[in-house]
């Protein structure tokens, strides 16, 4: 889970002002967590509040990422997130955005199976994003996830994903020129699993994944999410990330680790 979050805080400068080149200082002082992180977060304390067998993850993830989400107002929410975030009867609204992928990695790891994965991604993508494909990005990323820190090669997860998913029939090379911004799960999870599927490491998936330029925060969550699980994430790279992190938002990542990240 901590590879979204270095993923959100080392793309977050250049979501409004892309940086087409692997070149670039990793972390810089006007870095920050932006909505990825505190979504990821929020979905982790729903699954550490949730019963033993989920079945009232739904409930808690409306709780926590609404109670997560008003602590931290200045969040770079879409409009139509920020309403639901505030209404008194929060609905889902058929979404189809990357909001949605940003924000499960935390299910992979609670999740018992693969197709428990599933469930939990559901179950916290479905109160705000209900369309299909918000539904289908969510899932994807969280698949690719669980198998990633399940010990699947990086050649099994592509093929999941280009078999199930989306069709991996790209190169970062052959998009990067002219790869525009698109907030849509399938405009941008695929790019974001190609971060990963090119890289060869958590940082090079990372810096493969602002390179492209587009929603830069969010595509380099998600492949930061999928990377930390498959190369593990160097205690530096931890650190240095934590270090933008407030108290709240340790609080729970720590709780979430020691809950469900046990070695």
């Amino acid at each position: 889970m901590i590879g979204a979050l270095i993923g959100d805080i080392a793309g977050s400068r250049f979501e409004w002002n892309n940086h087409r080149s692997k070149e670039f200082e990793f972390f810089a002082k006007d870095c920050l967590c932006t909505d990825d992180s505190i979504m990821s977060i929020a979905a982790a304390k729903a699954l550490l509040e949730s019963d033993e067998d989920f079945t009232d993850l739904s409930a808690q993830a409306v709780r926590w990422m609404r109670e997560v989400g008003r602590r931290y107002p200045e969040g770079w929410y879409s409009r139509r997130f920020k309403a639901w975030l505030m209404s008194e009867d929060p609905q889902p609204y058929e979404a189809r955005t990357n909001g949605a992928a940003m924000r499960v990695s935390a299910c992979a790891y609670a999740a018992r199976s693969l197709e428990e994965a599933k469930h939990l991604s559901r179950a916290v993508t479905e109160i705000t994003h209900n369309h299909p494909e918000g539904i289908k990005g969510a899932e994807a990323v969280t698949v690719a996830v669980y198998m990633a820190r399940t010990g699947s090669t990086m050649e099994q997860i592509r093929e999941v994903i280009d078999r199930e998913y989306y069709p991996m029939d790209f190169t970062l090379d052959g998009i990067r020129e002219s790869y525009a911004f698109d907030y849509t799960c399938e405009g941008s999870v695929p790019q974001a699993f190609m971060a990963f599927f090119e890289s060869v490491s958590v940082e090079d998936a990372i810096r493969n994944a602002i390179s492209i330029g587009g929603d830069s925060d969010t595509i380099a969550a998600i492949a930061g999410a999928v990377a930390g699980a498959y190369y593990g994430v160097p205690d530096e790279l931890r650190g240095q990330a934590i270090a933008y992190m407030d108290e709240g938002m340790r609080e729970i990542l720590f709780a979430f680790e020691a809950k469900f990240m046990k070695a």
